[in-house]
């Protein structure tokens, strides 16, 4: 089953015979067999005929409308859908499923951060990078032995810290300066775009999963309350290297960000200004929506990793004998 992903402006969406034909003026981009899709995410500004919403509904195929950045505005489902059973499965896997979970996202976290700081280090070696890649090594051996939520976050910490601190060692920019890590609020211009590009994804993610019928609120690794959607939280973890933290080296190490021009500084904290916000989300749609070759042997775009990984997870809830792994970069 196939995601139809519309990320270009001004697409036109219709309905020939048992196809979804996508256009863009004049111009053929796509066609789809309606047998063939699973559900369609619209990002930005795209129209879609009733014939074609018609078929969809009829046929159980949720059509989704996203900002370009992937915040969810809302989505067509027919009346008769629901994900009752799901929630009543996601609310039935047992503590060592969980906790099994738990450990992966953990390792993978701690493995991804790793394997950055390799690319870095090949590019320019420092006694830092060198200290933290040993470290993250250890740490992803202690977290396949725990045996304890509070354990693993612990460890998670401890990880980020040890990432974190030779991130300075990967910058190239001698206008961006970053000493430790800090959220509430950024302290500096790159505090702020790792915050900005976290909150991006796990926005995306919240949307894929309420997509899939998941609760957002039933996680493994992250404790969830009725205002923390705690399995976003779980699965951002697998992309916060791959994705985020690349292009925030991008970014600053080929000047694309100024210091000065882009970031403003209020209660205490510094933000994205307007104008370094469109920059920002400019580079991180151009990266999302480059084609990447699959498992199915297609290219995606990179939109479509996130969505595998909520469907892999939406497997495990199914059969847990099955467990989920994270996407683990090499």
């Amino acid at each position: 089953m196939r995601t139809l992903y519309v990320s270009r402006q001004g697409c036109y969406l219709a309905l020939r015979q048992e196809q979804v034909v996508v256009r863009q003026g004049e111009t053929l981009l796509d066609t789809v067999q309606l047998p063939l899709l699973e559900q369609i995410l619209i990002f930005g500004q795209s129209q879609v005929t009733t014939q074609l919403i018609r078929a969809c509904l009829w046929r159980d195929i949720p059509i989704a409308y996203l900002s370009r950045l992937g915040f969810c505005y809302g989505r067509m489902l027919p009346i008769a859908r629901g994900h009752r059973q799901l929630v009543r499965y996601q609310q039935q896997v047992g503590f060592p499923d969980r906790l099994l979970v738990a450990r992966q996202i953990v390792q993978t976290k701690l493995k991804n951060s790793r394997v950055l700081l390799l690319r870095q280090q090949r590019r320019r070696s420092s006694p830092a990078l060198a200290a933290a890649i040993d470290r993250l090594e250890e740490l992803s051996q202690q977290a396949h032995r725990g045996e304890a939520i509070d354990y693993l976050m612990g460890i998670e910490g401890l990880g980020a810290r040890v990432y974190y601190g030779a991130f300075a060692d990967c910058l190239d920019n001698a206008a961006f300066s970053f000493s430790r890590r800090s959220r509430r609020p950024p302290e500096d211009p790159v505090n702020a775009l790792l915050s900005f590009g976290y909150q991006v994804v796990w926005n995306h993610l919240l949307t894929l999963i309420e997509l899939q019928g998941l609760d957002p609120y039933l996680a493994c690794l992250h404790e969830g309350n009725h205002q923390h959607p705690a399995l976003a939280s779980d699965l951002v973890e697998e992309f916060r290297a791959s994705i985020v933290d690349s292009l925030v080296l991008y970014l600053v190490n080929r000047r694309v960000m100024d210091a000065q021009q882009d970031f403003e500084y209020q209660n205490g904290g510094c933000l994205l200004n307007d104008g370094g916000r469109r920059k920002f989300l400019r580079a991180f749609v151009q990266r999302m929506e480059e084609p990447l070759a699959a498992s199915d042997g297609e290219s995606h775009p990179r939109w479509h990793g996130l969505n595998t990984q909520v469907k892999a997870y939406k497997q495990f809830v199914y059969d847990p004998a099955c467990s989920y792994r994270p996407y683990q970069i090499r």
